[in-house]
């Protein structure tokens, strides 16, 4: 099945959002310009508009995850590296903002955009460069990224639909960028060179109570992104040899009081069926007056098959680096 082309923006002139799955980069989420029966006033958008700025990096060697939050009415920032051969996390960044000052999330994911997140010498900055590449900075002082990332080898995944308890939601998922760069981890750097990067741009009018499992896993000629929780099967999809297929509805079969052992992921259409393997995991868990988090994202290898159509023949997946994660929030 091929994807349509990506509207420039989200919403039509009507005032509707443009629901469904396309291939490429918007380059306007306005939710104010909303019509009935998804509008909503100033105040509620205020408090429920969520954006955020997800990017993974993946060598043989290193894992490392960075993502800018924007809640609105707070914001936060966190960064990791994992290094797979010791199994542990050698560096950590994670930090709450000042609202309305410290983050700073892109209005979409197309040129020119640029995310930041700054708090006192703390800053991370993912922004669009020239010729549809990406660079990615991190200075925590004794943990730093710096890394570029494409142009895409494959179309980009935007997703807009519904959400129960909110209005409308829109993401934009990658498939597997080029990488190169460094990470420095105190007195230790790593390459980034010949490695792997992806990343999930999230924009949208989401509920208070909010929880998803969520998986994804990238190669340059391989990758998937899967959800299951609030914006059902709608960004579910499968990258292969540079084309960009949908999937169906996903399912987790994992132990929630022992996520680091091992997880089965599956699709309803019989196009992908993987099986999880973790190496260790970040996780977080924080309860606030106004707000709650349980978060964990375990790191490691998907093995299995994927195939583009239910007549097309497996393609076997081994040891493909990535995550899987479970969260739930009240934001």
């Amino acid at each position: 099945m091929t994807l349509p082309p990506a509207p420039a923006t989200v919403i039509d002139a009507s005032g509707a959002p443009l629901c469904g799955r396309h291939a490429g980069l918007a380059q306007a989420f306005d939710w104010a310009r909303l019509a009935q029966p998804h509008a909503r006033g100033g105040l509620w958008r205020l408090l429920h508009h969520k954006r955020w700025h997800y990017v993974a990096l993946a060598t043989p060697q290193l894992f490392c995850a960075v993502a800018i939050v924007d809640l609105g009415w707070a914001s936060t920032a966190f960064a990791y590296a994992f290094d797979r051969r010791k199994g542990k996390l050698v560096a950590s960044f994670s930090r709450d903002g000042v609202p309305g000052l410290s983050a700073s999330v892109a209005p979409h994911a197309a040129a020119s955009s640029c995310s930041r997140f700054r708090f006192l010498s703390q800053t991370i900055s993912i922004e669009a460069a020239p010729q549809q590449r990406y660079r990615l900075r991190l200075d925590s002082g004794h943990f730093g990224i710096d890394a570029e990332f494409g142009p895409p080898v494959s179309p980009v995944l935007l997703a807009v639909g519904p959400v129960a308890g909110g209005s409308v939601h829109a993401t934009q998922k990658s498939g597997g960028l080029p990488l190169w760069g460094t990470v420095r981890c105190g007195a230790v750097g790593y390459s980034l060179d010949d490695g792997v990067a992806s990343f999930d741009y999230s924009n949208g009018l989401l509920a208070r109570e909010t929880e998803w499992r969520w998986a994804s896993a990238h190669g340059l000629d391989i990758g998937f992104n899967l959800q299951a929780g609030y914006f059902g099967a709608q960004e579910n999809a499968l990258w292969l040899d540079g084309q960009l297929y949908p999937l169906a509805r996903a399912h987790f079969d994992f132990n929630p009081d022992n996520p680091l052992s091992p997880w089965h992921v599956w699709t309803d259409d019989d196009l992908l069926d993987l099986h999880f393997k973790p190496e260790g995991a970040r996780r977080e868990e924080r309860q606030l007056w106004l707000a709650a988090s349980r978060y964990i994202q375990p790191i490691g290898t998907f093995s299995g098959w994927v195939r583009a159509s239910a007549s097309a023949p497996k393609r076997i997946v081994a040891q493909l680096a990535g995550v899987a994660e479970s969260h739930r929030s009240r934001w």
